[in-house]
């Protein structure tokens, strides 16, 4: 048995500072329960959670007793420490370390000490019982055990208090680059248009007086402002995608839907659109699907050197999906870009039928946006026949 005297017991015994936050403040109920099997696995009638900080102890929580009727003398936790491991005492009025106790019902103790894998002790689990018990070495484990789950659950909580700082942090830095693109777009846009309207207007009144290379040199100009253009809308709907999912989800009817949506497009005759009269959705954010319909049908068209577009949209309820198609007579994708066209800036090299450069934005927010609904997106494509996306948006009910 180690020595009764106390006096040189260090007293500096206090855990890292997180963990102490975490036992100070992480609901009873998970530590209650470990209590409850520690005192049954020794066959005893009362348990309770001490937490040492700087040489001072205090109850976290207790089974089968009050925080007041715990006992506070130090002597509990210093023997346990002193111990180093499961510390049992038969008969606390036949050692000398326990002298000072003074709780008549007490007769045996275990001391367990709780110690992370890097040495901050945080406390003890102390059972305390009226009659004698002697632990065997089944029991002994059992308590080990008991005392790692105290020290796993807040090592738990600790890594989830972390990754809830680190999510904090990424959705500020995400804020703080949506604000910066927003800003930087609405600043372009203004010179951008200027610098489109004024290119135009000089090829206008200049017919016939340019040479081969000014037309040249000013043909690029308006096809590297287009595309500028391009990008700065595109970044501008890719950010927006946050608060397009924030939108109240709500009932509505597809017929009126899609004839609302491709008004848009079919002002000009060449452009032909076809979409289901019947069929209703129930609790869809219809923005965030009014969002991804538009991009596909402009791309769709955009796409297309054929003298009419066509674009045809297709719908089948499931039982857990909304699934949709949107087939397009256009271009085509080559199977070997299946995978990429759904990354951000990634362009197929290709212009649209006004001569200007994708931005490669369009379907990296389709596919951003129907992640959030719970969704995917597939494609077949045969490049000079036409493509067809179909995707699934999560029913809700």
């Amino acid at each position: 048995m180690p020595n009764s005297d106390t006096q040189n017991l260090d007293t500096s015994f206090s855990p890292a500072p997180e963990e102490y936050s975490i036992l100070k403040s992480a609901p009873n109920k998970e530590f209650s329960d470990i209590l409850y099997l520690c005192a049954h696995s020794c066959g005893a009638q009362n348990a309770a959670l001490m937490i040492v900080e700087k040489g001072k102890s205090w109850v976290k929580t207790a089974y089968n007793l009050s925080k007041e009727e715990v006992p506070k003398e130090d002597v509990f936790w210093r023997a346990t420490y002193q111990q180093k491991g499961v510390l049992a005492v038969k008969d606390i009025n036949k050692d000398e370390r326990f002298q000072e106790v003074q709780n008549p019902w007490i007769s045996s103790f275990i001391g367990v000490p709780l110690i992370t894998k890097n040495g901050d002790t945080l406390g003890i689990i102390g059972v305390f019982n009226e009659k004698q018990i002697e632990l065997s070495e089944p029991q002994i484990k059992s308590l080990h055990i008991l005392a790692k789950q105290v020290i796993n659950l807040v090592t738990f909580i600790k890594q989830n208090n972390q990754y809830l700082r680190v999510q904090h942090q990424l959705e500020q830095k995400y804020r703080d680059l949506e604000k910066f693109a927003s800003v930087v777009s609405h600043d372009l846009k203004s010179p951008l248009a200027n610098i489109i309207s004024l290119t135009d207007l000089l090829r206008e009144e200049n017919q016939g007086n340019f040479n081969d290379d000014t037309r040249e040199y000013i043909n690029y100009l308006s096809q590297a402002s287009h595309s500028l253009r391009s990008y700065v809308d595109g970044l501008l709907i890719f950010y927006r995608t946050e608060h397009l999912l924030d939108k109240e989800e709500e009932d509505f009817e597809l017929e009126g839907f899609f004839k609302q949506l491709t008004n848009l497009y079919t002002v000009n005759p060449k452009v032909i659109i076809s979409y289901p009269t019947r069929g209703r959705l129930e609790q869809v954010n219809k923005s965030a699907l009014s969002q991804i319909f538009m991009n596909l049908i402009s791309n769709a068209i955009k796409y297309n050197y054929k003298e009419v577009c066509h674009v045809d949209i297709r719908f089948e309820p499931g039982e857990n999906y909304y699934h949709f198609e949107v087939k397009d007579n256009g271009n085509g994708i080559p199977s070997d870009k299946f995978q990429e066209i759904f990354e951000l800036f990634t362009t197929l090299d290709q212009n649209d039928r006004e001569g200007n450069p994708g931005s490669g934005i369009g379907l990296a927010t389709v596919k951003k946006l129907l992640e959030h609904m719970g969704g995917d997106i597939k494609i077949s494509s045969e490049p000079g026949i036409g493509s067809n996306f179909k995707f699934k948006i999560k029913r809700s009910c």
